[in-house]
């Protein structure tokens, strides 16, 4: 089943890895994930100091959000990347995960550096929104 969000590219903006927006149908029913953070099973932060492998782990987290709201990557609208560095080549090493894993799915996204986020060893968070056909509708 493809998805019904429709990226928005600009081409009179700065090329960009991400669509400058993205747009879903009015009958569509959005879905909006917690921030998906590094944790194994066990509650514990996967990976201390390790930008890409936290940002990966946070993928997994993403991944396993959608999927128990019947949403898969591609039904994305936009995500926000937080990243506990004031350093670009840490944000750039997590972002490089995100813009991995979404492929050709370039969703609008935010790469933030903040101060500190919520867990003890904790650097890199994924905010993500979705939008699916409400079949309930």
């Amino acid at each position: 089943m493809s998805s019904i969000v429709q990226l928005v590219d600009a081409p009179t903006l700065a090329d960009a890895p991400y669509a400058y927006a993205a747009t879903a149908p009015a009958a569509s029913r959005l879905v909006f994930l917690a921030g998906a953070c590094p944790l194994n099973d066990d509650g514990l932060i996967e990976h201390p100091g390790d930008y890409a492998a936290q940002a990966a782990r946070c993928v997994e987290t993403m991944l396993g959000a959608l999927d128990a709201a019947g949403c898969t990557l591609e039904d994305v609208i936009s995500t926000r990347v937080l990243v506990a560095s004031s350093a670009r080549s840490d944000l750039v090493a997590a972002w490089d995960v995100v813009e991995s894993a979404f492929g050709d799915h370039r969703a609008p996204s935010t790469l933030l550096g903040v101060t500190v986020l919520g867990y003890p060893d904790q650097l890199v968070e994924i905010e993500a929104i979705a939008a699916v056909i409400d079949a309930e509708a």
